[in-house]
């Protein structure tokens, strides 16, 4: 153990000293209070004199006061304040004449605020979607002094819940204020209209773009669904979808690849067509990603932060440099700052602010940290000698390969055509826990409890539909009434309200003394109908049957009861 420690930690000195040696410390300030993600972070000469400052957008202490900052080395060169949360800033150029002095767009609610030497020149609000028709008319009540904010809070929950089209960002803002704050929202904000924005199949929360607007550009956009999807121009809908088996926490493209971060720590390679290439497991969470690209080597990499308080670097699946910091990174930036054409500037999850400065010298090389896969991955394998069955077999499938293959797709499509007619049995005869029909949207499942011989059965029974109830079902249980007695084999179902799961409760009662078990049938009917609408097999479990028998106290020096098990 105390070899294997101190491998460990000569192997994070030698990381540490890997990583010092390509890095200058220029500044860190542990009480800057920034607080912000890396897409509010932009490098820019907003003067057009060769000085790069920082522009931040600030999320404020808490994301009560956003602001927008901008810094000159350590120092805040001007501050103002914002309408609404940041979500993202970048700069561009809008003019032709020289000096070229670049333009700064801040994404800050439903509007794009475009800057001009640090000062308002454009508002661009993004095209508004019909809002909920119900959510609409329960504003207007409350215009009218027609509701209370209590009930407005619930009706709004309500909807919410069960209707498809998503609420506004006003109604969402209002249903997370507490009780003594709604009045004065209410009386602030029922003048004004609600509005709604978004269009992809799920709210989208990271965006990369490459490409030119006026030729061919693409996007690729992260939503909270877990899905990745593929936009191309003049294109409604997305043309390619990459399904993720985690939520994303991050996405960067480095060349023409998708690199994205999953909260099971780890990084994952996509082409644009959604074909993994490569996954690198992370010692810790991944907090924030952003792109590192070194011109003049010609180097495109991506940084990952880490809440171990580690940045690590990486091109593909290889590690080329490990930068630890004194708290976990939640925004970083890596380019031109000030007159030095490389440096990275982190801001911490306390506040803080970190400037660092890659040395001219530095040359980023693939193992400088631990590499990806492991060192045993490259090893040649001894393999053994190739037999005789093994050189017969070969030959025989040179020989009759067509026919092999031919009879290999003859057994496919046999097997998917049973596969096929056993689905369809089992839709037309309801063998089925979820209901096949849209106007019965029905889902069964069945819980067993207990040792025996008495056993608890619950079914839950869940109305799936997003507005309609159901009525008038029946339950029925078809058993060997030889081997089990139910209290009610027949009894109806109360009315199902859309969105609940209804436990139903019985007992069943194992009459056999020899633990033998068999299927109970659960069949859910409607009234007037001969064929179930879905059913269920429950397999119950065997009795376990302890019999106690007295003995003669005086018989082998028993002195009580003697159990025997079965």
């Amino acid at each position: 153990m105390a070899a294997a420690s101190s491998s460990d930690s000569d192997s994070g000195r030698a990381e540490s000293s890997e990583a010092s040696s390509k890095w200058l410390d220029a500044h860190y300030d542990p009480m800057a209070n920034i607080h912000t993600f890396s897409a509010c972070l932009e490098l820019a000469d907003l003067h057009g004199d060769g000085e790069y400052k920082l522009v931040v957008g600030d999320l404020g202490p808490g994301g009560q006061q956003p602001r927008l900052k901008v810094l000159k080395g350590p120092t805040v060169l001007s501050e103002s304040p914002l309408p609404a949360l940041p979500a993202a800033a970048a700069t561009f150029l809008m003019e032709q004449h020289e000096p070229r002095t670049p333009a700064l767009a801040l994404a800050s609610g439903p509007c794009v605020y475009v800057y001009k030497n640090l000062r308002p020149y454009f508002k661009f609000t993004l095209p508004q979607l019909p809002p909920n028709p119900l959510e609409q008319d329960l504003w207007n009540q409350a215009k009218e002094d027609r509701i209370d904010p209590l009930t407005l809070k619930e009706m709004l929950e309500g909807i919410r819940e069960k209707a498809e089209v998503p609420l506004s960002v006003q109604s969402l803002r209002f249903l997370q204020l507490e009780l003594s704050e709604m009045e004065a929202f209410v009386n602030q904000h029922k003048s004004k209209s609600i509005r709604r924005q978004m269009s992809l199949p799920s709210v989208p929360v990271f965006l990369e773009a490459s490409g030119q607007f006026d030729v061919e550009f693409r996007l690729a956009a992260a939503c909270r669904n877990g899905n990745i999807y593929m936009l191309r121009r003049d294109s409604k809908r997305p043309k390619y979808c990459i399904e993720l088996s985690a939520q994303p926490v991050g996405l960067v493209r480095v060349h023409k690849v998708l690199v994205v971060g999953s909260n099971q720590d780890s990084l994952h390679g996509f082409t644009h067509k959604g074909k993994r290439l490569w996954t690198v497991q992370m010692p810790a969470a991944i907090l924030t990603m952003n792109l590192l690209e070194q011109r003049s080597r010609g180097l495109q990499a991506v940084m990952a932060g880490l809440a171990n308080g580690e940045v690590r670097i990486y091109r593909d699946k290889a590690l080329l440099s490990v930068v630890r910091t004194p708290d976990a990174v939640t925004s970083l930036c890596f380019g031109r700052y000030g007159r030095e054409d490389h440096t990275l500037v982190m801001t911490t999850r306390g506040g803080g602010l970190i400037i660092k400065i890659l040395k001219r010298t530095a040359v980023f090389v693939e193992g400088g940290g631990e590499a990806g896969p492991p060192p045993a991955q490259a090893m040649k394998l001894n393999m053994p000698r190739k037999t005789r069955l093994y050189v017969d077999q070969t030959l025989r499938e040179r020989e009759a390969g067509t026919a092999m293959h031919r009879a290999f797709q003859a057994d496919l499509h046999l097997l998917r055509l049973r596969a096929a007619r056993a689905s369809v049995q089992a839709l037309e005869s309801s063998l089925s826990p979820v209901s096949a029909t849209a106007r019965e949207p029905l889902k069964l499942h069945a819980v067993v409890q207990g040792l025996g011989p008495t056993f608890k059965l619950t079914l839950h029974l869940q109305n799936t539909s997003t507005a309609r109830p159901i009525l008038g079902l029946l339950v029925c249980f078809l058993y060997n009434e030889g081997l089990y007695a139910l209290p009610r084999a027949f009894f109806k179902v109360p009315l199902l309200v859309p969105g609940l799961n209804y436990p139903l409760e019985t007992f069943v009662e194992s009459l056999s003394d020899k633990g033998i078990s068999d299927i109970i049938k659960v069949l859910v009917l409607r009234e007037g109908q001969n064929a179930p609408l879905l059913s269920a097999h429950i397999s119950m479990p065997g009795t376990r049957v302890q019999a106690l028998v007295w003995e003669d106290p005086t018989c082998r020096g028993a002195t009580g009861p003697v159990s025997h098990n079965y």
